[in-house]
């Protein structure tokens, strides 16, 4: 069969590649286009258009960007009609793949959505154009499901790819790695993962590194995203106690003591780590004043809203300061709170629905295609 996948982000990459070996791998004569990253491609996918091109953060970036975004749109409606597929597969990027759901429904094509766009965040109202775009939701999150019951749209749960993304890994030579990046072979590691886009890094990392000089003990590593180039982030490796590691997360999570994360994905992958760590986030002051009015939830990150509890502290906006950051950051170095956020990860472990995520998902598409 054709298949026709849309990603938009670095981590609808790293799911997007886990879903394209499941297809040929119970598909084999599977021909997958598709627009994601590096890891899509290296998976067996057509590379179309990379996610760098597509990312863009806040309504004030989206703004400045349509006529970018508008093209984009023009031309994977052409490039989906040229390539004629059996069934087309939107991976989360809401905004986007939406607009594109809408044209591909009008025009007969089958619509399958693997990991919902976050409508249980914001505008809730989305749900009427999924129920009249989308032929089928496959869903990641335990209470995404009930979610979309009470709207009387049934999807399938198919628990998260990030159990099988991290649980297949190779164990990590914690001091071959310290090694090969020049880290300080003492020193217990707080990891600094400050986002994927370039907007976002640049407003989180200087308040992250704000906290520095009040952990001499410890040594700070940052995460740098695949859609970053290291030069961006030269400026802020001015401090010796400060290290850099390039497109290497789960390696720096899996030997790291605690993190400081911006709010997103990579909450989840920090707790699956079971690394303690603090909740980050700060918006320019109107995308921020935008959001705080239509997003709806208690919480902000994956973590506590699995758990519908706060497990880990959120610094968001005006909290997230440079006093706060250092009280929180004291508080799961160790302690009391530290070791309540381990074992709320393992529960939250649980609840994800254990593995295989990619391989449902895989088998329910070709299925319904």
């Amino acid at each position: 069969m054709k298949y026709y996948i849309i990603a938009g982000e670095a981590s609808g990459d790293l799911h997007g590649s886990n879903l394209i070996k499941a297809l040929k791998k119970q598909d084999e004569n599977a021909n997958i286009r598709c627009w994601g990253g590096d890891l899509m491609q290296n998976a067996g996918g057509t590379l179309v258009k990379h996610y760098k091109a597509l990312a863009f953060m806040g309504f004030l970036e989206v703004l400045l960007n349509l006529n970018r975004i508008f093209k984009n749109i023009k031309f994977c409606k052409n490039d989906i009609a040229n390539f004629n597929p059996d069934v087309i597969v939107f991976i989360d990027y809401s905004g986007f793949n939406l607009r594109i759901a809408k044209w591909a429904k009008e025009n007969n094509y089958t619509t399958n959505y693997y990991i919902s766009p976050q409508i249980w965040a914001s505008r809730e109202n989305r749900i009427t154009k999924i129920k009249r775009d989308i032929d089928a939701m496959y869903v990641i999150l335990p209470f995404e499901k009930e979610f979309y019951a009470k709207h009387n749209f049934p999807v399938h749960f198919v628990g998260h790819p990030l159990i099988d993304a991290i649980a297949n890994r190779p164990e990590v030579d914690e001091a071959a790695f310290r090694f090969n990046h020049n880290i300080d072979s003492k020193k217990p590691i707080i990891a600094l993962l400050p986002g994927s886009r370039k907007q976002e890094v640049q407003k989180m990392l200087s308040v992250m590194l704000s906290v520095v000089e009040h952990f001499t003990d410890y040594i700070f590593v940052i995460a740098g995203a695949p859609s970053l180039d290291k030069d961006f982030y030269q400026s802020f490796l001015k401090n010796p106690n400060v290290a850099f590691v390039a497109n290497q997360t789960y390696d720096l999570l899996s030997v790291s003591h605690a993190a400081l994360v911006t709010s997103g994905t990579a909450t989840l992958e920090t707790a699956m780590f079971k690394v303690p760590q603090v909740v980050c986030y700060k918006a320019n002051w109107l995308s921020y004043q935008i959001a705080k009015r239509i997003i709806t939830l208690k919480y902000i990150s994956l973590v506590n809203l699995i758990m519908n509890d706060e497990i880990v502290k959120e610094l968001i906006q005006d909290d997230l300061t440079s006093k706060n950051l250092i009280t929180e950051l004291q508080k799961i170095v160790a302690g009391e709170q530290r070791e309540e956020q381990i074992t709320a990860y393992h529960k939250l472990e649980k609840r994800l629905g254990g593995t295989g995520a990619s391989e449902k998902a895989a088998a329910l598409i070709i299925d319904n295609a």
